[in-house]
């Protein structure tokens, strides 16, 4: 995050690939140009509000807390508009409560914005809350895969990840 820009601000460098107004109309401040900032912002507030920081539009991203900055970057990524967010250990370093309310937001951009999330996660507890299928990897090779609780059960994975025999 830039640190010193505003959560509104770096919310709405995500925008910035559906930017159509040039350089110079934007400069000039034509009509159109403005109304493309407006609509841009207007989806900046509604992103805010869905990730839980509509109050926080005006502080600098960087005086957040931890957990607050990742969810100013999910919120970036969904500024884009996607139709899939591959998320790398969202909730990598958060504390229990921020890895809480993490995996909220994340479950209701799968829920109710309907984007389809690759996630990378090494807390099991959330990958299995989250999840509709898993693919586990050991060392890069990949041992199991199916539903969250056919992978939990599998011989290859409890020998891998709890060294227990198989």
């Amino acid at each position: 995050l830039p640190p010193h820009a505003t959560v509104a601000d770096s919310l709405l460098l995500g925008r910035h690939r559906l930017t159509r107004s040039g350089f110079l109309a934007t400069g000039l401040r034509l009509p159109s140009a403005v109304r493309e900032e407006r609509r841009h912002r207007e989806r900046v507030h509604e992103i805010a509000a869905f990730i839980g920081l509509e109050g926080q539009l005006e502080r600098p991203a960087g005086s957040l807390p931890y957990g607050q900055q990742k969810l100013v970057e999910l919120g970036r990524a969904l500024c884009m508009e996607p139709k899939v967010l591959l998320l790398d250990e969202p909730i990598a370093g958060m504390t229990a409560d921020e890895r809480r309310r993490t995996a909220a937001v994340v479950a209701d951009v799968r829920d109710s914005l309907g984007i389809s999330i690759v996630l990378v996660e090494h807390d099991m507890g959330v990958v299995m809350r989250l999840a509709d299928a898993v693919t586990v990897l050991d060392f890069g090779r990949r041992i199991a895969g199916g539903t969250p609780a056919e992978v939990q059960n599998d011989p290859a994975v409890v020998q891998a990840y709890l060294g227990a025999p198989q």
